[in-house]
């Protein structure tokens, strides 16, 4: 399979329909795609290879809009597997490609493949800014450190407007697969938690953006983009600045025996019975922590639900926000809800490693559930319901 993108550029990806987990970690219920593209000019460019899984695919892809001709240029805009497996192959199979990559990405070729390739003559390092002449096309490289990963590169085709984005813009998802919720239902997992902690880097290459005349967004995973660029470049700016995407709250919970669960749902219940708000449930000891994470990102309001447990707080409500640590959480109100039998001790751990993030308001009361959901308990969630509204 290949598909034309337009006169002269070709997409050679692959769709993974089998893989499971992405990263060994986030769930992949529509599989995932695996982009690469071809540029014949006067000078041939392949952007990118793909994970060894699909390799054999690639190979047929390439060889399909090759035909005859040899490729000159190997562009590895980014070092992850993912995207570079097949790159010391196609460095043995064309012995007159050069590759053109960053410096840190040599560095990062030679962890990956070994130093015993003799490279000499057959790499050109480039900058930010640096340009290569295919012919009637022109790439202008655009460096995009820790986008996610330290070597990273864009390339922007002057004449057409085509840029191609690396991971920047990229969705969870097979190609061949019609998302019903859109673009950004996995885009916003996707960004969240593979890119998310780097949002002050994301805001820089978005300002190298800034003056270029974009016509399409081609990135190493999802969908070409190319209708209503400024919707998918304002959201990645409301992303990446950690500014809430939707006014609504949020209530992530766990419970040992039910009875912290009742008082997260009957506050949802509360929430919903006095104002027009959306609020979104996750159980965290059965809902994805990927989607959980992006929801925390998404609505401007949040509850933290949990119970004690061993003088702390359950594990799956620490492991929930060790990632919402990690990932830079930040300007945003949050609510705490603890149960305790003889001890509680929640409110305080979660009000601690929330105080250690960025721009935290915490929303008073701190509703405590002893053991169970008694009328005081209810009294006290309407209190914290009429804050967060």
């Amino acid at each position: 399979m290949n598909k034309t993108i337009s006169k002269g550029v070709f997409y050679i990806g692959a769709d993974d329909t089998n893989l499971d987990l992405f990263e060994g970690q986030y769930d992949l219920p529509a599989g995932i795609s695996y982009n690469s593209y071809v540029i014949t000019d006067d000078k041939v460019a392949i952007l990118d290879t793909i994970d060894d899984r699909k390799s054999e695919e690639w190979w047929n892809n390439l060889a399909e809009v090759l035909g005859e001709r040899k490729p000159d240029y190997l562009i590895v805009s980014h070092m992850e597997p993912d995207h570079s497996a097949n790159v010391r192959r196609v460095v043995e199979e064309y012995p007159e490609i050069v590759i053109v990559l960053t410096a840190q990405a040599l560095k990062l070729y030679n962890r990956f493949f070994g130093d015993d390739q003799d490279l000499t003559n057959r790499v050109k390092l480039v900058k930010d800014g640096d340009t290569l002449e295919l012919g009637n096309r022109t790439l202008q490289f655009v460096t995009a450190p820790m986008v996610h990963w330290p070597e990273v590169m864009m390339s922007f085709e002057q004449s057409e407007g085509l840029l191609f984005s690396a991971d920047a813009f990229g969705k969870f998802g097979a190609l061949s697969y019609d998302d019903p919720e859109g673009w950004a239902c996995e885009a916003r997992r996707y960004y969240f938690n593979i890119v998310g902690k780097y949002g002050v880097q994301v805001q820089a290459v978005l300002k190298k953006l800034g003056g270029k005349q974009i016509t399409k967004i081609l990135p190493l995973h999802g969908p070409i983009l190319e209708e209503n660029l400024e919707y998918y470049i304002n959201i990645y700016n409301t992303w990446s600045s950690y500014s809430p995407e939707d006014e609504g709250i949020f209530i992530a919970y766990c419970s040992l025996h039910g009875n912290t669960e009742k008082a997260a749902l009957q506050l949802a219940e509360i929430l919903k019975g006095m104002a027009d708000v959306k609020v979104s449930v996750a159980d965290l000891r059965r809902d994805d922590m990927a989607e959980a994470v992006e929801d925390a990102f998404r609505y401007d309001r949040m509850v933290l639900a949990a119970p004690t447990y061993d003088g702390g707080i359950m594990p799956i409500m620490a492991d929930f926000l060790h990632h919402l640590s990690i990932k830079n959480f930040q300007n945003r109100k949050v609510a705490i809800i603890e149960n305790g039998s003889w001890a509680p001790m929640a409110a305080k751990i979660m009000r601690t490693q929330l105080e250690a993030m960025k721009n935290i308001t915490i929303v008073e009361p701190v509703v405590t559930v002893e053991s169970t959901v008694k009328p005081a308990t209810i009294e006290a969630l309407k209190e914290l319901a009429k804050n967060l509204i």
